[in-house]
């Protein structure tokens, strides 16, 4: 009789589990079985020989078993709070609960394939959301996934394999002049008035106007400094209210000071003395925390509540719905049209590089276009007297200049 051959050591083994469910093993490097499970014998051996070559390539993976929503609340609250900004981890949390855990929080971790990834991606277009905002999404489930294989939970990250949405360019809905002047009409008397008319004046995003302190601002320059934020840290996925903290800007250029425009320094003045009315009023109950904006009570605002405070004004200003941050899309572009420089609009805003300033707002280009246009042509087609033909029309100039004006 021919001597069986001896299987080597961690190969595998198959085995029947009942009548309907055969079964399979194959030992992992940290010598734990890994057991896969399927109703035919050629089944359950392609698994077996698909783990085998896993396992050559150092691929196979035996961790405890999970869904994906268990391990994205893991990599939330142990992962990825010590290693973003409290907003971005506020978004974090934000596309984990509104749209991975629907979708696919139900399939195991270890499961989970490129087309559910796919899947999530057209669920979410077809539902209406902008192909930035899926795209985001999958670079946070990337993001979760990449750690997940850092810690060994997986053997590969399955987002690799599944290509972003093309992005589609949308023009930002942004307030003209005359709707800013509405929106600061609707505020006059409001508790918060002040802020909605920082938030024009200087374009701070909405932490930076809540994090703002009176000690930041110095009365005798007019001027402004920006040195911290404060927004909203969920404490589990799904807390809607959440801590609030401060923490540092932005970026390094985020931390700046801005000169404040006349009309926003005499709204501090007057926001300033209708605190120190709230203070005497609230006596013992006022809680002393510095922030410029706070409640009737000294203490600091909610970001959700200056978000409802915010729709209703522009509801009573008869103005269209547009987010919070909005407002400082429109601050740049109308300082952009009006001819400041990008490179102090830049300043202004905080932004780490010109080109961020430049690409966000390339839709005030032209207008600054057709602006350089007209200052080039009277420089070419100015005579020697220092009269310009304006229009570029033919004077009789049969120098290059007046063709160069007219091209």
């Amino acid at each position: 009789m021919a001597k069986r051959k001896k299987r080597e050591d961690g190969e595998g083994c198959v085995f029947r589990k009942r009548d309907d469910l055969w079964g399979a093993y194959i030992v992992g490097e940290d010598g734990k079985r890994k057991y896969f499970y399927a109703k035919s014998k050629q089944k359950v051996l392609e698994k077996l020989n698909n783990a085998r070559e896993e396992k050559r390539r150092g691929m196979l993976v035996a961790a405890p078993q999970q869904t994906l929503a268990e391990y994205l609340a893991y990599w939330l609250g142990h992962v990825a709070k010590d290693a973003v900004r409290p907003r971005t981890f506020e978004r974090y949390e934000q596309y984990v609960r509104l749209h991975m855990v629907p979708e696919i929080g139900q399939v195991k971790l270890q499961a989970l394939t490129p087309q559910h990834v796919q899947s999530l991606k057209s669920k979410k277009l077809k539902a209406g959301l902008s192909p930035t905002t899926v795209g985001t999404i999958q670079i946070v489930l990337h993001k979760a996934l990449s750690d997940a294989v850092r810690l060994g939970l997986v053997a590969r990250n399955v987002c690799d394999m599944v290509s972003p949405p093309r992005k589609v360019h949308k023009e930002m809905r942004l307030l003209t002049a005359d709707e800013a002047r509405k929106l600061l009409d609707a505020a006059v008397g409001h508790p918060n008035e002040a802020l909605f008319v920082l938030a024009l004046a200087t374009g701070m995003r909405r932490g930076e106007l809540l994090g703002l302190k009176w000690q930041d601002v110095d009365f005798a320059t007019g001027i402004l400094y920006v040195r911290r934020v404060l927004n909203r840290m969920p404490t589990v996925l799904g807390d809607r209210a959440g801590l609030l903290v401060e923490s540092e800007p932005k970026t390094r250029h985020s931390r700046r000071s801005i000169i404040l425009a006349g009309f926003a320094f005499d709204a501090l003045r007057r926001h300033k003395a209708r605190q120190e009315e709230w203070r005497q009023a609230a006596g013992d109950s006022w809680e002393d925390s510095g922030y410029v904006f706070t409640t009737p009570l000294g203490r600091y605002i909610h970001p959700n509540s200056l978000n409802n405070q915010f729709k209703a004004l522009l509801e009573k200003a008869g103005l269209p719905d547009i987010r919070f941050h909005d407002l400082r899309h429109s601050v740049a572009s109308l300082l952009l049209a009006r001819g400041v420089h990008p490179k102090v609009v830049q300043e202004i805003l905080g932004h780490s590089q010109i080109s961020i300033t430049m690409d966000v707002y390339s839709h005030v280009l032209p207008t600054m276009h057709q602006d350089a246009m007209r200052v080039l042509n009277r420089a070419f087609v100015e005579d020697e007297d220092g009269e310009g033909d304006g229009d570029g029309e033919d004077n009789g100039d049969d120098g290059g200049g007046a063709v160069l004006a007219r091209r």
